[in-house]
């Protein structure tokens, strides 16, 4: 039986989990794990975090997985986010801190990665923006978090936040022009 869940994919996985099916939620783990626990690594060192975070977003698989298709790794992802933001938020009212800033020695693997499979002019643009524009476009953008998520996520106020996103939006205008 459990061979037979190789073959399914991610979405009837996690309608399967909905359900209550434990080898499917097992083998939607098994699957996904490791893609996240490396995603969310690239968005916070600590690593006692990733995996408070990890263990809560898969708790909330468990409890509440969608019953619907859709994109299934879109979905988890959002859930994880979810989380992480709170976790920042606990741990900034415990140590009265706020997150740490993102490295703003060279572009993430990830943002090289990224400006490999644009390609191009969008992808040197991409490369080009300073670090801490770049940490802006990838939480709005390529991970669709709001204004106020990604307040959260880089510890930073709101404002600094939208500030951020438009001169990356002119900056990345002007390369492309």
């Amino acid at each position: 039986m459990g061979r037979g869940l190789d073959a399914l994919d991610d979405g009837e996985l996690l309608r399967r989990s909905a359900r209550g099916d434990r080898r499917a939620f097992e083998e939607f783990y098994r699957r996904t794990a490791p893609w996240l626990t490396v995603r969310l690594r690239h968005r916070c060192a600590d690593d006692d975090l990733v995996a408070d975070v990890l263990q809560e977003t898969y708790l909330a698989v468990w409890r509440s997985a969608p019953a619907h298709g859709g994109n299934a790794l879109g979905w988890l992802w959002t859930v994880a986010a979810n989380r992480l933001v709170d976790g920042f938020r606990r741990r900034a009212r415990a140590v009265r801190v706020p997150p740490p800033e993102l490295p703003t020695v060279a572009p993430a693997a990830e943002d090289q990665a990224l400006a490999a499979d644009l390609g191009g002019e969008l992808g040197a643009a991409l490369l080009a923006l300073p670090p801490e524009l770049r940490a802006v476009v990838r939480a709005m953008v390529l991970d669709g978090l709001t204004v106020r998520e990604t307040s959260d996520l880089l510890g930073m106020p709101e404002g600094t936040v939208k500030t951020r996103a438009r001169r990356a939006r002119i900056a990345l205008r002007k390369a492309l022009s």
